[in-house]
């Protein structure tokens, strides 16, 4: 069988389908990710070992080959014919291959495009501080980072580094220069990447992901030394992402980075992807503003007190996570039960949809 002919009309049906994701796995036929649902191309034969084993191996290189042997999965971007790009993971499951691949659009919507919050432009006005953009996976983080990155490459001549694993969304240069760095192509490793910017000028960095303690220190000294650094993690709340933060690093230096923190970061967003009772999706966000309240109660190691700060900061752009989402269910754009289903208090959100 011709696995990179199959595979192109595989990419081309994901594009026509308006799907987010590709699934290629044994004992399944192909399966697309269409509007948050899971959908079985069921014409189509389930695969077996082979299959998926020649569908993964026409997706790669032969240097990417041959890391995937060595590390049992990859991590990589792949360009379809010009027409479309694609994040992809390929990994081993019970002895098998599995893939999955992510539609990366070519077009960087805006901020207003994406229905985020408008409080973002703010952050984007800074000259320096520390963004993070969070929530669980395949949640919209990098899509985000994405509009937030071409709006100030639109607006201000700054010279903007990304530092990406892999490279999801090419921007073009507008009024700002960007260079984008892709891991294991472009550099060893996040830190190593973060650390050079130092002497590269930059004003704006991305960092795709904060994996490591070194990578979360140097994005902290970055924010202090007068850059606008934006970067996301996997956590489900603001107070989750400080606690996260702090506690990647040893007990003796956690006062340290609590006081960096306090003082260079901006602001969270921790966002969710939501079903809409008309199709498509809505995010459903949190939003934590660093205040001095806020950043006295990093200092002080009281995380647990962020909540209430951020319910009883509306007047200035704070947002709960559960307000966002019943403001979402009293508009009639999303549905009581599935808003619960992405709430971290279910209970509270009832009480607030109802008012």
């Amino acid at each position: 069988m011709n696995y990179s002919l199959k595979l192109n009309e595989l990419l081309e049906e994901t594009l026509l389908q308006k799907a987010s994701d590709l699934h290629i796995s044994v004992g399944h036929p192909p399966v697309l990710r269409i509007s948050g649902m899971l959908i079985s191309l069921v014409k189509r034969k389930k695969l077996n070992s082979e299959d998926t084993k020649g569908f993964a191996f026409s997706l790669l290189s032969d240097s990417q080959k041959e890391r995937f042997l060595k590390d049992k999965e990859i991590d990589f971007s792949y360009d379809f014919e010009g027409k479309a790009r694609f994040r992809v993971n390929i990994f081993f499951q019970k002895d098998n291959i599995s893939c999955a691949l992510r539609l990366i659009p070519t077009y960087i919507k805006t901020i207003e495009e994406l229905n985020l919050p408008s409080i973002l432009h703010e952050f984007l006005r800074k000259p320096q501080g520390f963004f993070l953009v969070t929530g669980p996976s395949s949640q919209g983080k990098s899509t985000t980072l994405a509009a937030m990155i071409d709006e100030i490459n639109h607006t201000r001549a700054d010279h903007i580094i990304t530092i990406e694993d892999p490279i999801e969304y090419l921007f073009e240069g507008d009024r700002s220069i960007i260079d984008q760095r892709e891991v294991y192509k472009d550099t060893e490793s996040f830190a190593r990447a973060l650390k050079s910017t130092f002497r590269q000028d930059p004003d704006v960095i991305m960092v795709g992901e904060m994996r490591d303690p070194e990578t979360m220190s140097t994005a902290i000294t970055a924010a202090e030394t007068g850059h606008l650094v934006f970067a996301t993690l996997h956590t489900n709340s603001a107070g989750q992402t400080i606690h996260r933060i702090v506690d990647s690093f040893p007990a003796g230096q956690q006062n340290q980075i609590r006081a960096q923190l306090s003082g260079s970061l901006l602001g969270v967003m921790s966002q969710r992807l939501v079903p809409m009772i008309k199709g498509g999706l809505v995010p459903g966000c949190e939003i934590m503003i660093n205040t001095p309240a806020i950043a006295n109660l990093i200092r002080e190691n009281k995380i647990h007190e962020i909540p209430l700060v951020i319910e009883t900061s509306a007047e200035i752009g704070m947002i709960s996570l559960n307000r966002y989402l019943a403001n979402l269910v009293r508009s009639k754009e999303i549905d009581i039960e599935i808003a619960q289903s992405f709430s971290l208090d279910p209970n509270e959100l009832r009480i607030l949809a109802r008012r």
